[in-house]
């Protein structure tokens, strides 16, 4: 995948050293993943912790279901011109418990997506604009744990 290296479109959302990955969170006390990142409040009603700590989350899993958006949004809304349709993928991470919502990588169709197959974290462009991480078929099957940065 080529891709021009630009800011993030989200700062502390992900990272591209040295594999892509995202950053998520996880509640020292009951241990429940987040996604996107936060520092307090953990969501698990069974849980009273008011502290959660940055994490690298996997870069694998499997895709647990998909769309494909074939309109331009609206203003405010900047979509590229010529407008081209792309796909979303919910994917589930197995080691962290939790489903991540985001954009397919460009090129791959819906019509090449399965629900059950391998998906991995890859880092593209918005419109040729700021990077943002992108859901692509897995290159390999090798599962991938979470580890602490």
């Amino acid at each position: 995948m080529s891709v021009t290296t630009h800011a993030p479109v989200v700062e502390g959302w992900f990272a591209a050293d040295p594999e892509p990955h995202l950053i998520g969170a996880r509640c020292p006390t009951c241990g429940t993943y987040v996604f996107p990142p936060r520092a307090t409040d953990c969501p698990n009603p069974a849980c009273e912790s008011a502290v959660l700590e940055p994490v690298v989350l996997s870069r694998r899993g499997t895709l647990w279901s998909y769309t494909e958006n074939r309109y331009a949004p609206p203003p405010p809304y900047i979509a590229a011109e010529p407008f081209e349709p792309y796909s979303l993928a919910a994917v589930e991470l197995a080691a962290e418990g939790i489903i991540v919502l985001g954009q397919v990588a460009a090129g791959v169709t819906a019509a090449e997506l399965k629900v059950g197959m391998p998906m991995q974290l890859e880092i593209g462009n918005l419109n040729d604009g700021p990077a943002i991480y992108v859901w692509a078929p897995a290159t390999s099957s090798a599962d991938e744990q979470a580890v602490s940065p």
